[in-house]
């Protein structure tokens, strides 16, 4: 997750330095993985004007030009390739000394094809900055000559990439970062409330849910009269800055808020779309072309919004070419929903499609949130593009978030090993957004904040056939309250510091038990001993092969093949040892090995359950013995193991 300094104080009131900052974020468990600060690299590089430019008398491609770089620069003579080097341009210019990022190059004063040259003027890509261009870089023609352009161009702002745990959904939006420094004491969060747009039309798109499993609440507005085109500056700057490529006015608010609130949006050309209904369902085999450029074939697990022609967006993770905006586009619909997490991720995982919307909601987004987003986006549309807005058209139901858990102040000693002042844990948790319920000697109750999906959220308990439906909800009603007292302890704690907690020596035993062996342990040693006397080598596989593999090798439940393989060739819970065995073998003879012989005890998977197997194979020759010769092992020498 990257972010500009400026952009945090947008959401953050502080006087915090930047070190100050990231020494914070380390310590509250947003590791700080880098920080840039392009404007020190920048700093000999000034603005400057070209009182003169006139040919270069021995070479035509060559220009000879006067330049004012401010004090100390008032009149330097620099010989420059450039075809766009003209009198009056206001440039920027490179003292001598000046390392040049983008041509790993340090300027000297020296003399080309016989001509003095006392510097050097650049373009956009020799700072590092910008792409491939055919020239120097324009300045606007009111630029003053001798400002540092880093200040110029507002690059005196540092850009700090932390990590995210998967947990910390949250912590993928710049207002969530600032809330939580805000809660450590690094300054006051600012007040944020998003303006209502009044629409003053009907839609004429609306939504058809037909997957409430994977979208619960999905909403949308028209915007029709809009004008497409470029950013403003502040807008390019603030996403270039964080590695988002600039593309259009309309898309670039999209990717604004993704990063700003940590919410996804989309927008769909309204003039491409065909028939007046947006369907939310399940995806049927169809070949759906994204963003990027490439075809995804998707499934009917897969959450698709699909007009009367067909899939025009894979909901949560990226949108089509084909109802995408342009800079023709004069009307947009603007998407706004909430997606289920776990299908958002094993549609991105099987079609190995990543981008920033999937990454926030598979670890869950803000579930208060949609109705204010939208208005946000809708409001930065009509600013920045002009345009009528409707009337908001909805599907489905906001979930029921709200949730609350329950601090013993007792545990945060006993399972923290820090003693906190009850006043104290309260504080911290109320600036982190938790509302105080009820609260009493012993403890606090407290709401948790739509936000934070990692806090007392119920977990996905095994209901087994020994497990009836009755004891399974009592089961995860006590795991839920046991858990969201962790998360609150643990939230307290990394807001005074894990450093804070004094370290204890873990108490001596005054025995030392002797070893306990159960009759399967024995049995397994004893096997393992006995074919390693035989000359086979041990192997220890997986316990997952390739479906087709498992099936030559046993039954194949589909009960065992896995939703969510670590690899394409890993998702059958294997039926036998002899399934890695085999492949083995081939692979080391393969490798020229004329003799393997191996053999694995490990567990296999069937209809009836787990088990724990023995199995051997030898390849190649057999051993040599008294007036026999190399002959290849044959079903004999394996029964003699």
């Amino acid at each position: 997750m990257k972010f500009t300094l400026s952009w945090l104080r947008d959401h953050l009131e502080t006087d915090a330095t930047l070190d100050a900052i990231c020494a914070k974020l380390n310590v509250i468990g947003l590791e700080v993985e880098d920080v840039t600060d392009r404007g020190r690299a920048l700093t000999p590089f000034r603005t400057a004007r070209i009182v003169e430019a006139v040919q270069h008398p021995d070479a035509d491609r060559l220009r000879v030009c006067q330049v004012d770089a401010g004090e100390g620069f008032e009149s330097v003579q620099v010989v420059c390739g450039a075809p766009n080097a003209r009198t009056g341009l206001r440039v920027i210019f490179a003292p001598p000394g000046t390392y040049i990022p983008g041509s790993d190059i340090t300027i000297k004063t020296g003399k080309i094809r016989g001509q003095e040259s006392g510097g050097m003027l650049c373009s956009l890509r020799e700072l590092g900055l910008g792409a491939e261009s055919d020239g120097i870089a324009e300045l606007p023609e009111d630029t003053l000559p001798g400002q540092s352009y880093a200040a110029f161009a507002d690059l005196n702002d540092p850009i700090i990439e932390i990590a995210i745990t998967p947990n910390r959904g949250d912590a993928l939006s710049i207002r969530g970062i600032a809330r939580d420094l805000a809660a450590a004491g690094m300054g006051t969060l600012k007040p944020w409330l998003a303006e209502t747009v009044e629409g003053t039309f009907a839609s004429p798109l609306n939504w058809d849910l037909q997957y409430p499993e994977a979208c619960p609440f999905v909403l949308g507005r028209t915007i029709r009269g809009v004008r497409n085109g470029p950013s403003p500056d502040w807008l390019r700057a603030r996403l270039e800055a964080i590695g988002v490529r600039p593309i259009s006015v309309l898309v670039d608010i999209t990717n604004y808020f993704t990063f700003d609130l940590g919410r996804p949006l989309h927008v769909f050309d309204v003039n491409k779309v065909a028939g007046p209904t947006l369907s939310l369902c399940h995806g049927g085999r169809e070949t759906f072309r994204a963003l990027d450029g490439r075809d995804y074939v998707v499934e009917h697990a897969d959450l698709v919004i699909a007009d009367a022609s067909g899939v025009q967006s894979l909901a949560g993770i990226m949108g089509g070419e084909g109802t995408g905006v342009d800079d023709d586009t004069t009307e947009v619909f603007v998407e706004c929903a909430l997606f289920d997490p776990v299908r958002i991720a094993l549609t991105g995982r099987r079609l190995g499609l990543h981008s920033d919307a999937r990454q926030r909601f598979e670890r869950g987004v803000d579930q208060a949130l949609p109705v204010a987003a939208l208005e946000a986006a809708t409001a930065m549309i009509v600013e920045l593009c002009g345009g009528e807005v409707s009337e908001v058209v909805s599907a489905g139901a906001p979930p029921a978030w709200e949730r609350t858990a329950h601090l013993r102040f007792a545990r945060l000693q006993d399972l923290g090993g820090l003693a906190v002042a009850p006043d104290d844990a309260v504080h911290k948790l109320e600036k982190l957004g938790f509302a105080i319920r009820s609260r009493d000697e012993t403890g606090v109750t407290v709401a948790v904040p739509p936000w934070r999906n990692d806090v007392a959220n119920a977990p996905l308990l095994d209901q087994g056939s020994d497990l009836e439906a009755t004891r399974a909800a009592q089961a995860a009603e006590g795991v839920v309250a046991i858990e969201a007292e962790c998360d609150l302890i643990e939230e307290v704690l990394r807001l005074v510091g894990l450093d804070a907690i004094p370290p204890v020596a873990l108490p001596q035993a005054r025995v030392v038990p002797g070893a306990a062996y159960s009759p399967r342990q024995v049995r397994s040693a004893a096997t393992r001993r006995l074919l390693a006397a035989r000359g086979l080598l041990e192997t220890v596989g997986f316990s997952f092969v390739a479906h087709e593999t498992a099936a030559l090798f046993g039954d194949v439940p589909e009960g065992l093949r896995l939703l969510n393989p670590i690899a394409v060739d890993l998702d059958q819970l294997r039926p036998s040892p002899l399934a890695n065995l085999v492949a083995a073998v081939a692979r080391n003879e393969a490798r020229g090995q004329s003799r393997v012989d191996l053999f694995e005890i490990g567990p296999v998977f069937g209809a009836e359950g787990q088990a724990l197997v023995a199995a051997g194979v030898r390849s190649g020759h057999a051993p040599r013995q008294p007036g026999r010769g190399a002959v290849p092992v044959d079903p004999w020498d394996v029964r003699a193991d």
